[in-house]
């Protein structure tokens, strides 16, 4: 039972891991603020958070969102592992907005979490612990909570998949294990530059 819990919100999340990802490795570029400083004289985010790695980001982490729906549909209709509960993210076209929502959210939160640091005085890849590791993840539920309540006032679905989806384990799962695969990934691209 627990493993199926930490699988089904590591499954959840993985459109936003691609995105945060590919963010990172494939951005560069104009800057989303232009380089222009705030009213405290410093930058509004930094280099670090640029159109292209935003886009490019969203992208793969939608395109990698898509494709995880296919396995889930599969995988919930089979026998040997439909035990599992993958999310198919409400499936077509309820997906299209909710996988959005996931992706957009996780990099939105990076770069709320990237303006509040440049406020505080922190530098571009300066650690700010724990908020470094979880503001993509506190996007993902915020703009996938609004996304989702906004899909089932409309009528789209008659429930609210993201109250479906997460339970109070699924969220402290994702809030738990998060950290760490951020401080290894940080690690790593480190180690790679070097």
């Amino acid at each position: 039972m627990y493993y199926e819990i930490i699988i089904q919100a590591l499954w959840i999340i993985i459109p936003a891991y691609i995105a945060n990802g590919c963010a990172l490795l494939m951005g560069g570029g104009t800057p989303i603020d232009f380089g222009k400083n705030w009213r405290d004289g410093r930058r509004i985010l930094g280099d670090g958070k640029t159109w292209n790695g935003l886009f490019v980001g969203a992208f793969f982490g939608i395109t990698g969102g898509f494709g995880i729906t296919i396995v889930a549909i599969y995988a919930n209709n089979s026998k040997e592992f439909a035990f599992l509960g993958l999310n198919d993210f409400g499936r077509f076209p309820v997906m299209i907005p909710i996988i959005c929502s996931i992706c957009f959210g996780a990099l939105l939160g990076d770069i709320i979490e990237s303006f509040l640091k440049r406020r505080i005085g922190k530098n571009r890849g300066e650690d700010w612990i724990p908020f470094d590791q979880l503001d993509f993840i506190l996007g993902v539920l915020f703009f996938s909570f609004i996304t989702a309540t906004i899909i089932q006032f409309l009528g789209f679905t008659d429930y609210n998949w993201f109250t479906r989806s997460f339970t109070v384990w699924h969220i402290l799962v994702l809030l738990v294990v998060t950290p760490f695969f951020h401080l290894f990934a940080n690690f790593v691209h480190r180690k790679s530059k070097a």
